[in-house]
């Protein structure tokens, strides 16, 4: 993986047919998906479950271009070395999951995946200070985790300063939760570089008719591409 701050769609899985994972991920990667995300969730950090390692080795099989693992769990250290053998590029783990968010990153890092951080709404961009250089990704939720579809909660100040933090660190900010043609452009001014969207990309289409998956990823991308070229202009 060459790092570069072109904006990335990562189209969530968890908005997808259950039941057709693979038509569904080599539909989305078709239809122009940059990154298939992978929301694991076990119940007890977040409240819902959703995949283990076994369906992430499923989903693998399928995946051509970026799996990136998003890890709504605690604790989240037993179980790293699982999804990376199940084929994850990058995992996830959520800062707030347990007290050794360093030693995570460490491990994820030891495994050869590519490591990131997750901030919820009510953590602030300082809280990763310290972990800069340990990390390849900074995951901005823009909804509490736990549930697709949710309201966007505004996190652009946020993302300023992580991007002001940053600097010329390879990391991507990604941005979680919300995230449609209209969200998109404030979160690509601010700095946002991966933008995951589920139901914003999975709406009006399926397996069957794929077409409007194209369609939404190309809406959000250009929405996002205007803003961050205004940007860097």
């Amino acid at each position: 993986m060459s790092f570069d701050r072109s904006i990335k769609i990562a189209p969530s899985i968890l908005s997808a047919d259950f039941a057709d994972f693979g038509r569904e991920i080599q539909a989305i990667e078709a239809e122009g998906a940059d990154w298939v995300h992978v929301d694991v969730m076990d119940g007890h950090f977040v409240p819902n479950l959703t995949f283990g390692p076994p369906a992430v080795a499923a989903f693998r099989k399928h995946v051509k271009t970026v799996m990136d693992v998003h890890l709504m769990i605690a604790p989240v250290d037993p179980y790293i070395e699982a999804f990376a053998n199940a084929g994850a590029d990058i995992i996830t783990a959520h800062l707030e999951a347990g007290p050794h968010i360093h030693r995570t990153l460490q491990a994820i890092r030891a495994t050869g995946k590519k490591a990131g951080v997750a901030l919820n709404p009510g953590t602030p961009a300082e809280a990763v200070a310290h972990l800069l250089d340990l990390t390849d990704l900074i995951c901005v939720m823009t909804v509490n985790p736990g549930f697709g579809g949710q309201k966007f909660i505004d996190m652009t100040g946020k993302v300023r300063t992580l991007r002001s933090m940053i600097g010329d660190r390879p990391v991507h900010i990604e941005i979680d939760g919300g995230v449609d043609p209209s969200t998109a452009p404030k979160l690509a001014l601010a700095g946002a570089d991966v933008l995951v969207a589920g139901s914003a990309v999975f709406r009006g289409g399926s397996v069957a008719n794929p077409a409007p998956y194209g369609e939404n990823i190309r809406a959000i991308r250009m929405a996002a591409e205007k803003a961050a070229g205004a940007r860097a202009a």
